[in-house]
């Protein structure tokens, strides 16, 4: 369902101009350059207009009018997407919609722990809002200062908390969202039960634009803690990590809410490149593990239990060495390790990336399979398996061979869809899947439709053509 559609009139671009309103517009060449290019700089699009709707009502009024003069629209967040859902294509016949004026706290209840929020505010921002009445919105991902609601619901954005309180579907009361044709449709919850009928709310979260576009959110919030234990662990083989985690989760039960994994590489690629962070250990281990468990009550004892646990793992030989954060400032430099991940692989050079989920019992064998096969195809390549060890989700990012010049990094860049089949055939052999918190866009559409299960796709083209019939949002992405 990525046939082309014609590029807008102008007449069509006048009546947008005027659905959009005065400050709902603009045509300024660097104004909407920023907003054309992927984070990542491997998608780069064009517009002859980009849109700033203020409001649900302005957004209905753009799509009404899309639909009149058949025009495609993308919708946009805080452009911090990684799969090319998010920019126009290179046609120009797209026009973009960005949601980022549109960022208002609507309403803030504590004694339901909700909160909810337009679109375009940044999980930062909502988060922040939570902080003054002692809550907190629990999706965390590194890009969070900029990321937004609206974005995060399109692809179902995971994080370093979903073992804990699950990905951002979990965390969805109810939506308020412009269909295609203009049709508001309010689902903004204030309860967690609602069985009146059927909602779209579970269809909309992870629809990445496609099926309608997001205005307001309605989220369950979480206390805030109190009190944080924060280890980082030396490992020597991954089933070792595998084991400590089962030992915290049994040790701490739901209060342990993330457990990260960053094999030696990665690490080494951090201190490299980011100014003021260190390696917590003088001697190398080929993996490790940051654990983190919260209570919202101020209390010694997690630490205790934490230091506990670890030097039992270490008698045992499961853990080689563990540092427990003492205060805030060394609980921050841990995390910096683990979030600073993707900047550093970045500035070490080109990359391939993936985004991959595999069952626990299967990530060992997965992790050798995929090792094994994109050094074979890619001789010199050096895979940095690192991420969400408490749901099984990593990314498989794989760094260029180590003095590779301008060439050769796009050389090896040229061959990214190869690698990704490989790695995502992979993937499905040992049960898993290969989109796990990024979402499809454009660059796994043809993954999709060869890995997914043809029943499947055809009921998500039935519902595409029930809620796009036109196929003027987001065209080209997922489907």
């Amino acid at each position: 369902m990525s046939g082309r559609i014609a590029p807008p009139s102008d007449e069509a671009l006048t009546a947008l101009k005027w659905a959009a309103g005065a400050g709902g517009w603009s045509e300024d060449r660097a104004e909407i350059a920023p907003h054309l290019v992927e984070w990542r700089g491997r998608w780069h699009g064009r517009t002859p207009l980009l849109l700033k709707p203020a409001d649900t009502d302005s957004v209905s009024a753009i799509m009404k009018t899309a639909t009149r003069h058949r025009v495609a629209i993308v919708p946009q967040g805080g452009n911090t997407g990684l799969v090319g859902g998010g920019v126009p294509d290179e046609s120009g016949a797209e026009v973009l919609l960005s949601l980022k004026r549109m960022r208002r706290i609507r309403r803030l209840d504590v004694a339901d722990r909700l909160i909810i929020a337009e679109a375009g505010a940044t999980l930062a921002e909502v988060d922040e809002a939570a902080a003054e009445a002692g809550l907190r919105f629990p999706l965390e991902i590194s890009s969070g200062g900029t990321a937004s609601i609206g974005g995060a619901v399109a692809t179902n954005a995971g994080g370093v908390h979903v073992m804990r309180f699950g990905s951002m579907r979990a965390l969805v009361l109810g939506l308020e969202m412009v269909l295609a044709d203009g049709t508001v449709v309010d689902e903004l919850r204030r309860v967690r039960k609602d069985n009146a009928g059927l909602s779209l709310t579970p269809l909309i979260v992870g629809s990445e634009g496609t099926l309608a576009i997001v205005t307001a959110a309605s989220l369950a919030l979480a206390p805030r803690p109190a009190t944080c234990a924060t280890a980082w662990c030396a490992l020597a083989r991954i089933e070792d990590a595998i084991a400590l985690l089962r030992r915290l989760e049994t040790a701490f039960g739901m209060a342990l809410e993330a457990v990260e994994l960053v094999p030696e590489f990665g690490l080494k690629l951090v201190c490299r490149h980011i100014p003021g962070t260190r390696a917590p250990f003088a001697q190398p281990y080929p993996w490790h593990l940051l654990a983190e468990a919260t209570s919202p009550h101020e209390t010694a004892s997690l630490s205790v239990e934490m230091e506990a646990a670890l030097a039992l793992a270490m008698e045992e030989g499961l853990v080689k060495d563990a540092v427990i954060a003492k205060n805030g400032r060394e609980r921050e430099d841990l995390w910096r390790l683990r979030h600073a991940m993707s900047e550093a692989q970045k500035k070490e050079g080109p990359s391939i990336k993936h985004d991959i989920a595999v069952p626990l019992v299967e990530l060992p064998a997965f992790l050798k399979a995929a090792e094994e096969a994109v050094k074979r195809r890619l001789p010199g390549a050096r895979p940095c398996p690192f991420g969400h060890l408490g749901d099984g989700n990593l990314h498989f990012n794989i760094s260029a061979p180590a003095g590779a010049d301008e060439s050769a990094g796009r050389d090896f860049l040229a061959r990214w869809e190869e690698v990704q089949r490989i790695v995502h055939d992979i993937v499905a052999t040992h049960g898993g899947s290969f989109a796990a918190e990024h979402g499809i866009g454009r660059l796994k559409r043809g993954e999709l439709a060869r890995l997914a299960n043809p029943g499947r796709l055809a009921a998500m083209r039935a519902m595409k053509r029930a809620l796009d019939p036109l196929g003027i949002l987001n065209p080209g992405v997922m489907l």
